[in-house]
C-alpha cells in the first residue's frame, strides 16, 4: 500500500495473458486508451461485482468518450474461472470488458508487479480469495497513473477518468 500511494515505487508494466476468448492480449493493445485494470474472481461474493458494476456505469456516463478507456479484468483465480465462465462474468457489467487469465505462476507475477495482495483462503469444502480491490488507472502509453479505492461511486470515477482523458 505504502508503495502505491508513495509515488516512488515502479507499479505495473508490461504483461500479456490470454482474454476470455483465447487470444493473448498484452497492454500494447490497449495502446492509445486510458485502462481501467481490475484485479479479482468470478465468484467473489461482494466487492468484484459491485466494483466492476461501478466501472460499467462509470462508462456509460462518459457516453461517447468510454471508447477511449478499455476496461481490464484479471481474475485471481485461474482455476475456477474458466474463459467460459468469464466471458459471461464480464459481459454482465459492459460489453467492452476484456477479462484475462493466466495461469496461477502468471497470475502471481502480474499482481505481484501491481502490488495487489491476494490468498486463498479455506472455506468450507473449498475457498475464498482474499484481495485488494482497486481500479488501476493506467495511462495511453499503459503506465500506471493512480488507483481508485472499492467503493469508488461511479460519477467520481467518470470524472476522474475525463480529467485524465
Amino acid at each position: 500500500m505504502n508503495e502505491l500511494m508513495s509515488g516512488k515505487a515502479e507499479v505495473g508494466g508490461p504483461f500479456a495473458l490470454p482474454d476470455q476468448w483465447g487470444k493473448v492480449r498484452s497492454l500494447a493493445d490497449f495502446r492509445g486508451k486510458l485502462v481501467l485494470l481490475y484485479f479479482g474472481f468470478a465468484s467473489c461474493p461482494d466487492v468484484c461485482p459491485t466494483d466492476l458494476a461501478v466501472i460499467g456505469e462509470a462508462l456509460r456516463l462518459l457516453g461517447p468518450r468510454a471508447e477511449a478507456v478499455q476496461p481490464v479484468f484479471v481474475t485471481l483465480d485461474p482455476q475456477r474461472d474458466t474463459p467460459a465462465v468469464l466471458r459471461e462474468y464480464v459481459a454482465a457489467f459492459h460489453p467492452r470488458f476484456v477479462a484475462l487469465r493466466g495461469s496461477e505462476a502468471q497470475t502471481r507475477e502480474v499482481a505481484t508487479s501491481y502490488k495487489v495482495f491476494y490468498e486463498k483462503v479455506p472455506q468450507g469444502k473449498g475457498y475464498a480469495i482474499d484481495h485488494m480491490a482497486f481500479t488501476f488507472v493506467l495511462g495511453r502509453d499503459g503506465r500506471y497513473l493512480a488507483f481508485l479505492p472499492p467503493g469508488t461511486r461511479a460519477d467520481r470515477m467518470a470524472q476522474m477518468v475525463r480529467e485524465a482523458l
